[in-house]
């Protein structure tokens, strides 16, 4: 779908917002004009035919009256036996009955839109590309990178939070509060083909796919990092197809967000959160916590550094619906902790404050 002047005076606006507090003052106001602006447009667009109408109205009415009236006349003797021509009872006008909206109707709508991102999640999984690790070990063999590490022993989650520093790489937190500093910098490393990661936590990924596929759970990775105009253009789709479906602009933006992150506070953008499924359910759905991957992911990726991201009953903290395939590394240490005690990595870094 084309986008309109509308909304890329918006999208830049937003980008400019997180540019500095400076620009955010900027992108405020402009946003507000612009939000101005807009809404006079549309409301002379969607009006057209009736402000039409009223301006000949007034047009005829001026007209008439110049002739009819006696303030426009010299002569009050000979205008006040001039009659109306016409008049207008309150009898024959009648209002079109507005149609009032039932709470049933909108959770029904509400449904349907939730339900279409079921559908869309579904097909993502399948488009995406997919590899095991019997792909991903033959390709590091042939490109001379060592295979899985051995995993140390895994660490007993300390009961505290003390020993963790908020300067700590493992522990930046990103969300849509929290967008990405414009000074982060990292190394990104192949797991095979297109897909990438941050170069530090590869040997875990690779050792927690080992230690799966010994118990008979063969992982699939799925969506690692992603460039920044990668999660744009996502984001964008979503957007141009929640408006196809007859949303606003600001209704689409904010659906968009539930699923797919804003540009610049998505974890994927720094290569430290990966989408994980199983050769036996391949779909972006809450039903592959319920499959033996899923349970053997939140049973052990603690062990290897790993978190689940956005757990089911914490979506009011972390803004995102639940989603069992998304993992993130915060670091064996810090991830005992949080799995231990069922927080979220919003929760854990508060506390480090």
């Amino acid at each position: 779908m084309k986008t309109t002047v509308e909304e890329r005076m918006r999208y830049r606006l937003l980008r400019l917002g997180k540019k500095g507090p400076v620009r955010r003052g900027l992108a405020v106001t402009g946003m507000f004009f612009c939000v101005a602006l807009f809404h006079v447009v549309h409301y002379l667009r969607d009006n057209r035919k009736r402000l039409a109408m009223v301006m000949m109205s007034l047009v005829l009415f001026a007209a008439y009256a110049s002739f009819s009236f006696p303030i426009f006349s010299d002569n009050e003797e000979r205008m006040s036996d001039v009659q109306p021509h016409f008049l207008i009872s309150d009898e024959s006008v009648s209002l079109v009955q507005e149609e009032e909206v039932s709470m049933e109707e909108l959770e029904d709508l509400e449904e349907e839109f939730l339900d279409g991102f079921e559908v869309n999640r579904m097909q993502e999984g399948t488009e995406e590309e997919q590899f095991n690790l019997e792909d991903i070990l033959s390709y590091r063999m042939e490109q001379g990178e060592n295979g899985a590490a051995a995993s140390d022993p895994p660490k007993q989650p300390d009961s505290g939070t003390a020993a963790f520093s908020k300067d700590d790489w493992r522990l930046i937190l990103v969300n849509k509060q929290h967008p990405i500093p414009e000074d982060y910098s990292f190394t990104l490393a192949t797991i095979k083909g297109s897909k990438q990661c941050d170069e530090r936590i590869i040997d875990d990924l690779l050792a927690m796919m080992q230690a799966a596929n010994e118990d008979g759970i063969n992982l699939l990775i799925m969506s690692p990092y992603r460039s920044d105009a990668r999660q744009e253009w996502l984001f964008e789709k979503k957007i141009n197809l929640y408006m196809g479906r007859g949303l606003s602009y600001m209704d689409a933006y904010k659906l968009s967000s539930q699923i797919v992150m804003v540009p610049d506070s998505s974890e994927h953008q720094i290569g430290l959160a990966l989408d994980i499924v199983c050769d036996t359910y391949q779909s972006l759905t809450e039903g592959f916590g319920d499959t033996q991957a899923g349970i053997w992911l939140e049973e052990h990726c603690a062990e290897f550094g790993f978190i689940v991201r956005y757990p089911k009953g914490k979506e009011y903290i972390t803004g995102v619906e639940y989603e069992p395939w998304h993992f993130r590394y915060v670091g064996v240490e810090a991830a005992g902790v949080i799995m231990d005690r069922e927080i979220t990595l919003e929760e854990f870094v508060e506390e480090l404050e």
